[in-house]
């Protein structure tokens, strides 16, 4: 910050050389009172370096109410995953979830918006609170400014939750259909979302990394709503295949499998301090028993320590992505 209070983020950024754009994945038509209006378009910013030296591109995915900026700089005024990513060599995808961000939401098409986000609700998710080990929170909490900024980012879902999650995957099989096979990666309400997207096209799904996905399954989850499907909230392609959500929540363990998901690399990664990582493990169990091979990756069992859900844009988001990386590396090329 500037003695004059001015401050110009440009002087303070390395300059890079790297190609970047944007375009837009369209929704529907739908016709409502004698007009045409589309429902639920999803907004597409890329980046790439000079020279793409990795095979697949990374599509990344924002987390609920939040939109694709959570993945660009962090709150703290450090290059985020994008860049890194980026700087490792990959085409990057960033994407608005429809509904989100700069995907626009109306009533009209997309039905009625769930509750705004709240400051409290960003304590509550984010903040180290009582927990001493979460120590790479980006900013003190008595930092108003800060906290004004980042919850600037945030906006309603789309009060139906399995509506939104359909339309998420939707529009990222048709990412795919134009882009080619691509990595997913997700990060807390956009994890279902992966199993969503590799059930529609597993062919075009190389990888997931779901960095601390919402769950367990079958959880209904306060303020967006019930996964009623097991890991998602919208329907699955079981086989045998099921009619409805409650023939999946009576099903014995091992009877219903998810053939898309068979030898797809998924890694689901937790952090230390953060009340979510709990989740993890039975959505790593259900994929799993149905016939998937989720790797559970904790990060401080990879020595990064400190990080709540936020791991993603915490102080040290450079040491938590290192284990996340080498994993993609090591299931996405070395086989080649």
């Amino acid at each position: 910050m500037a003695e004059d209070g001015l401050f110009a983020p440009w002087t303070v950024s390395p300059a890079r050389t790297v190609r970047r754009g944007h375009f837009w994945i369209p929704g529907e038509r739908v016709g409502r009172g004698g007009a045409t209006y589309q429902r639920g378009p999803m907004y597409v910013e890329w980046e790439a370096p000079q020279t793409v030296t990795r095979p697949y591109p990374i599509v990344l995915m924002h987390g609920g109410g939040l939109q694709g900026t959570e993945w660009f700089d962090t709150p703290d005024g450090r290059p985020g995953w994008a860049q890194r990513l980026v700087e490792a060599g990959y085409a990057v995808l960033v994407v608005d979830r429809p509904g989100h961000g700069r995907s626009p939401f109306h009533t009209l098409t997309l039905g009625e918006m769930g509750p705004a986000f709240s400051y409290e609700g960003g304590e509550r998710i984010y903040f180290p609170g009582d927990d001493g080990r979460h120590t790479q929170w980006p900013f003190a909490a008595d930092d108003a400014q800060a906290m004004d900024e980042f919850i600037a980012g945030y906006g309603p879902l789309p009060a139906d939750l399995e509506l939104s999650q359909t339309l998420d995957a939707d529009r990222m099989a048709a990412l795919l259909d134009r882009i080619g096979p691509a990595i997913l990666v997700t990060h807390s309400a956009s994890g279902p979302d992966g199993w969503l997207v590799a059930d529609r096209r597993p062919a075009l799904v190389k990888a997931i990394a779901a960095i601390e996905p919402m769950g367990p399954p079958f959880a209904d989850i306060p303020n967006i709503g019930p996964m009623r499907w097991g890991p998602t909230a919208a329907p699955l392609r079981f086989e045998p295949p099921v009619a409805d959500a409650e023939t999946v929540r009576n099903a014995p363990p091992g009877s219903l499998r998810l053939p898309s998901l068979l030898g797809l690399p998924i890694l689901i990664v937790t952090a230390e301090a953060s009340a979510f990582a709990a989740a993890s493990p039975p959505t790593a169990d259900f994929l799993n028993v149905a016939g998937a091979s989720a790797e559970l990756l904790h990060l401080p069992d990879h020595g990064v320590h400190g990080n709540g859900h936020g791991l993603i844009y915490e102080k040290n988001s450079d040491q938590a992505l290192a284990p996340v990386l080498r994993w993609l590396v090591e299931r996405t090329e070395t086989s080649n």
